[in-house]
């Protein structure tokens, strides 16, 4: 009896454990399916508030961003127009500049530097006379270009057009063009390039541009607007005006305005053009070579730029080889 008793008690709480374990697993089971649901919907809703959130901070960064692209935009817009009132201050400031020391002088606008009107005079031609008539008389000597006389048949204008000349000259330029075109009563051509031998008017290219009231204000308006490129140097204007344009018949004047040589060496071009303008029978040139130079800026200090005194030396040696004169504008002047 004792035996089986004992065997009892041990069968009846190995039995308790068992079952209770079973039903805590059931339980646990239980529980695990009636809240799984709820917590992953928690999270679903968390999830998308934090979405709901990082799309509204998206939105919010997108619309400063814009902002600041405007922001930009004007600072730029404002950066450009300070650029450009400085750019027209620097305008003013050189203007202001130039009168000043114009107030300084007591000299003439323009200075003869080298040449006398003499040398330069050419006697009409049989072709000249019919074209302005039995009664017309030569002006008086002052009726010139600063001292350059104009009675040739056809005219050649070689003009620099390079960034000196037009920020700086380009007003005084179209004056001395027009002065030069209303002196001349009338020829039997006209032509118009640039120092690179670039012509005004394309389909005029390689031919004379006939005389003409209309055909002069083409000129004068074209000039205010006409900007190719230049690199500062005469030679290549001067050589294809000559090559294209010399004929034994015709009296022909270059005029070359410029302020500026930057080419390497001024005897070459002297030799250059010596080779192309070679003197005939009687010991005149082929054609006349004249120039005027227009003044570079001169700030206190800094002296007369040196490309200014190198055109002024070229031209001075080519005007005097080639029957012609050099005049050198002594300030601007508007």
């Amino acid at each position: 009896m004792r035996r089986r008793r004992d065997f009892q008690v041990f069968s009846l709480s190995f039995l308790d454990v068992i079952s209770c374990g079973f039903g805590a697993v059931v339980l646990l089971l239980v529980l695990s399916k009636i809240y799984e649901p709820v917590a992953i919907e928690q999270t679903r809703e968390e999830l998308a508030g934090v979405v709901a959130r990082l799309q509204e901070e998206i939105f919010e960064l997108i619309g400063e961003t814009k902002i600041i692209d405007r922001n930009l935009t004007s600072r730029r817009e404002q950066i450009s127009e300070i650029e450009d009132k400085i750019a027209r201050l620097q305008g003013d400031f050189s203007a202001i500049l130039g009168r000043y020391e114009a107030s300084r002088e007591e000299s003439e606008v323009q200075i003869i530097i080298e040449g006398k009107l003499a040398s330069a005079r050419q006697d009409l031609s049989e072709e000249m006379a019919r074209l302005l008539g039995e009664g017309y008389r030569r002006a008086p000597s002052d009726s010139v270009v600063g001292g350059i006389p104009v009675d040739s048949e056809y005219i050649i204008f070689v003009i620099d057009t390079s960034g000196s000349m037009q920020r700086f000259s380009w007003d005084l330029v179209q004056k001395k063009v027009s002065e030069t075109l209303e002196i001349y009563p009338q020829v039997e051509g006209i032509q118009v390039m640039n120092d690179m031998g670039e012509y005004m008017f394309r389909t005029y290219r390689d031919k004379w541009i006939l005389d003409s009231p209309a055909r002069r204000r083409a000129i004068v308006k074209r000039l205010r607007q006409w900007a190719p490129f230049s690199n500062s140097s005469p030679v290549e204007g001067i050589t294809r005006a000559i090559r294209t344009f010399y004929a034994r018949d015709r009296k022909i004047s270059i005029y070359v305005f410029g302020d500026e040589f930057t080419g390497p060496s001024i005897e070459d071009v002297v030799v250059a053009i010596d080779d192309i303008n070679r003197e005939d029978a009687t010991g005149q040139r082929l054609v006349r070579i004249h120039a005027v130079g227009f003044p570079l800026p001169n700030f206190p200090g800094e002296g007369v730029p040196e490309t200014g005194i190198r055109f002024a030396t070229l031209m001075r040696s080519l005007c005097e080889k080639n029957g012609g004169t050099f005049v050198g504008l002594s300030r601007y002047v508007k």
